[in-house]
Order: structure tokens, then sequence, then C-alpha cells
């Protein structure tokens, strides 16, 4: 199938599940993941309907932005490393990746400097992997309220990577963790705009629509499998 079929195919899986949750499916936003995808089919995409992309690195993001039409919505959700930061504040509608001190307080030097607020999400380890990155759940009521402190930078939500696992029915424990801390997060910091959770890819977008993502990342669910140097 081609990008046009494979995205309808995701937004009727989407638009059923969110329909078994009982919610609206405009709720959630599709944010089309398009590391290592060229300008020429990412205008594919552009036409069959997506209005948000993300990528995983800056360098990739900040290539590709002058191919492609301005009023797209730009989405950092790789890691995010503090001597880059300079390069996409005022480039991005949002960052997935806060996940240390020391990235937020550059984040927030680097607005101040723009005269301008960033919003982010904070990552969190859910299932505590070592390779992913993220903070681990029980520091983030701690970390969120600290960074509360930083002008120029506003947390909107959380993000998490689940396990990539046969059967995304394993993985729901992981979104509904996320969920429930947010809730928290919501109770003891009452006025904290947690409005995103970022949560759910090409393989378990489902599971976590249902669990309450409103933001999905979808990458080869959409453009096809990648093709990488290792294959």
């Amino acid at each position: 199938m081609g990008i046009r079929e494979n995205l309808e195919l995701v937004r009727e899986k989407l638009k059923i599940a969110a329909h078994r949750a009982g919610r609206d499916p405009r709720s959630v936003k599709l944010v089309a993941v398009t590391k290592t995808i060229p300008p020429a089919v990412i205008h594919e995409a552009l036409a069959s309907g997506v209005q948000a992309l993300g990528e995983n690195r800056v360098q990739e993001l900040l290539d590709k932005q002058p191919h492609l039409p301005p009023d797209i919505e730009w989405h950092l959700i790789g890691h995010l490393q503090t001597n880059k930061v300079k390069y996409i504040i005022g480039r991005v509608t949002l960052i997935h990746s806060l996940d240390s001190w020391r990235l937020a307080a550059e984040i927030s030097r680097r607005a101040r400097e723009r005269d301008l607020t960033v919003p982010v999400l904070v990552q969190v380890n859910v299932a505590g992997e070592e390779s992913k990155f993220g903070l681990p759940p029980v520091e983030v009521p701690d970390f969120v309220a600290e960074v509360l402190s930083l002008p120029n930078i506003r947390i909107r939500g959380l993000m998490t990577i689940a396990p990539l696992v046969a059967d995304p029915e394993e993985v729901r424990p992981v979104f509904r963790e996320l969920k429930g801390l947010a809730e928290g997060l919501k109770t003891k910091l009452p006025g904290l705009p947690l409005d995103y959770l970022s949560m759910g890819m090409s393989n378990d977008f489902t599971v976590a629509v249902e669990e309450g993502a409103n933001i999905i990342r979808v990458g080869s669910a959409i453009f096809g499998p990648r093709k990488t140097k290792e294959g």
C-alpha cells in the first residue's frame, strides 16, 4: 500500500481505539515520524492531511525544514543534547524529551535569550529500560516541581516509549502507569497544564489511545519499514 492508504488505515485504527475508550478520535494528535524519510516522500503525507511531523535528530530536522512548507507543526521526539538546544529554539512546536535538570536549564536560558516560552514534555522511562532515556517515575514529581522555578520553559505533559514487544497488550501497563502519574501530578500541582500524554508508536498506538494517549508518534505504519545501514 502507499502512504495515503497507510494513513487511512492508521486513522481508522485510531478511530476504533478511541471509540472503544469512549473518546473523541479528534482529541488524539497524529505525529508522523519522518526519521530517514526524504522531503519528497514527506510531501505525499502532507498531501494526505498530515499536519504534524516528528524528528528524532536535530540536524535532520534542520536539514528538512527548508524543503517543506513553513506552516508544519514540528515535534522533536528524540533525545536532545544540551549543545543542540540553541539550534531548535523557535523551530519546533513541542519538545517531547526533557529528561534532566541540565537540559531544562539550557532550554530556559536559550528561550529567555529569544524572549520565547518553550513547551516541553517530560520523558519518563516507565519500563526502566537501560537502553532508553527518561526519568524513573519516582523522580518525576520532584523534577517537575523544580522545573517550574525556571522561566521561559513550560511543562505541558509527559512522554514515554514502551518496550518493543510482539503483543501490544504486554505494554498496556506502561501506558496506564504514565496516565496515572500524570493524574497524580495534576493533584499535587494544581494549575500545572499537563495537557499531553505522548505515548504509542506504530506497533502499539491503539493500546496507548485506549489508555489515554492524546499524541501518538507513528512512522513505519505510515511510511513503511525504514531503510537503514543496518538493513
